[in-house]
């Protein structure tokens, strides 16, 4: 009986597996299913456009992938068989050694072609070091112990990835759920498309068009909302996705295209998303993560590649800006809630674009509550202090038509000027018989830290009853008749918090 071990290539090579012969949990795979699996690798990764697709994830000394087997049908077959399907426990090395996966006796015979036999090394299994070299190896002993069945789970590993950017996409969770929907979709998109490739005799696997950040939650948020849909038992879990190539050709000191990225998606984040699927939120959530796609580039003029396809890998600058949480949630906010927009990004990036004035109707305080709650974990309390003074400072802007108060309120980067400016315009609603729109106590603990001492986030503060005040100010009609109070952009035009 099969269970996931912990380790990524495992896991998502055991529940691609699993996804691959219909099981619904790795304890139902049989050996014959293992066979199974292993006739179809054998007969597709020696022949396009699978061998291209797997070159990413293993190097051209792999069975399938290696020169010196082209014209040696029958040696690659044995090795093949040797790899995929010897899984008998009874020989092991010599010094009882285990599989660094699952603990089981490891064979001779399956990785025989090695230096050291029942060795693995980077052609059998991805980011490992080459033949030879001792380095990070216990003892200096090369190589890594595996069983057969170990062996078998990591040669399908690939097929449970997405291919993007030129690298593959493999994601694990703490929830081997998580982990199980993840491989069987990504099997599902690979099996289609090597289909359509052997119906259009291509040799080459069409890749992911969006960016490994952006279809990690694409796919995320989809099935989310599936599990919903199901009505299936949830519980908190977070998300590691790998993004990586495993050519030897690449720079590891290359920023711009390292061989291995690592994103994380802690549970705080995983549980925002999963609400945001709800029928509550889906609807205002989509509508603020629709314009946060990247634009199409402007059509200068005519010329021989006009009406070429857009080769840029299709992004979402919100979904991306999701694994910068929570350290940059206030500029988060500010962006995406507030409309905020931040004119010195490239053309292409529809964040220099945002306008309150025209998108007053994306304001969600709903949303950006849940944000509060589950992100960044702030006190309901404090939560409830910052809606009801947003409240009072909204009717009194709409009973008065104050647009100058509402417009400083706004745009105020001074604190000492911020808080006289809410004096004044307190002592003026008193002088008119009416009860102090602002007392004591929330105001300190909404905005300050002691007597006259701003919070570090007061505008933070500031940001998030703008939120409430604009949605209800929205509600209430007062900006449909008052257009200009708001303005075109903040006056800085830069990422200031």
């Amino acid at each position: 009986m099969f269970c996931y071990t912990g380790h990524p290539f495992y896991d998502i090579g055991l529940a691609t597996v699993t996804a691959f012969v219909e099981k619904s949990d790795p304890s139902q795979v049989t050996q014959d299913d293992l066979d199974t699996v292993a006739s179809f690798i054998e007969r597709e990764y020696v022949q396009e456009p699978l061998k291209s697709f797997l070159a990413v994830a293993f190097t051209t000394n792999a069975w399938f992938n290696q020169p010196a087997f082209a014209n040696q049908p029958e040696k690659r077959r044995d090795y093949a068989n040797r790899i995929l399907r010897n899984r008998t426990q009874s020989e092991s090395l010599g010094g009882g050694e285990l599989c660094v996966f699952t603990g089981q006796p490891v064979s001779t015979v399956a990785f025989s072609d090695s230096l050291l036999p029942g060795r693995a090394f980077r052609q059998h299994i991805p980011l490992l070091t080459g033949e030879g070299v001792i380095n990070f190896h216990p003892y200096g002993d090369a190589g890594l112990p595996v069983s057969g069945e170990a062996a078998l789970f990591i040669q399908a590993f690939p097929l449970g990835c997405a291919k993007c950017g030129g690298k593959l996409l493999a994601v694990h969770s703490d929830n081997p759920e998580i982990t199980q929907e993840f491989a069987a979709t990504f099997l599902k998109e690979n099996l289609m498309r090597l289909s359509l490739a052997h119906q259009s005799k291509s040799r080459k696997m069409p890749e992911s068009k969006a960016s490994a950040k952006t279809l990690l939650i694409e796919t995320l948020l989809s099935l989310e909302q599936r599990r919903q849909e199901e009505a299936e038992e949830r519980r908190p879990f977070s998300v590691t996705a790998y993004h990586f190539t495993n050519s030897g050709q690449s720079n590891p000191l290359d920023d711009r295209n390292p061989p291995l990225e690592i994103y994380h998606l802690p549970l705080e984040l995983t549980e925002f998303l999963f609400y945001l699927k709800s029928p509550i939120y889906r609807l205002e959530w989509e509508a603020i993560a629709k314009r946060a796609w990247r634009l199409a580039p402007k059509k200068v003029k005519k010329s021989k590649t006009e009406n070429k396809e857009d080769k840029r890998p299709q992004k979402n600058f919100l979904y991306e800006d999701l694994f910068q949480l929570p350290e940059n949630a206030a500029r988060f906010i500010r962006q995406y809630f507030l409309r905020i927009p931040i004119r010195e990004k490239p053309e292409d990036d529809p964040r220099r674009n945002y306008s309150l004035r025209d998108e007053a109707s994306l304001v969600s305080w709903k949303i950006t509550e849940l944000f509060l709650m589950k992100v960044i974990s702030v006190d309901k309390d404090r939560i409830k202090q910052i809606r009801d003074l947003a409240d009072q400072l909204a009717e009194y802007i709409s009973k008065e038509n104050d647009s100058k108060f509402f417009n400083t309120f706004f745009r105020e980067q001074n604190y000492d000027y911020f808080r006289n400016n809410l004096i004044k315009v307190n002592l003026s609603n008193v002088k008119r018989g009416n009860p102090p729109l602002i007392r004591f106590e929330p105001f300190i603990e909404v905005f300050e830290e002691g007597s006259e001492i701003a919070r570090p986030d007061w505008k933070l503060s500031r940001d998030l009853i703008l939120i409430r005040m604009v949605e209800q100010l929205y509600n209430l009609g007062w900006l449909g008749k008052n257009v200009d109070a708001l303005p075109v952009e903040n006056d800085d035009n830069k990422e200031e918090i």
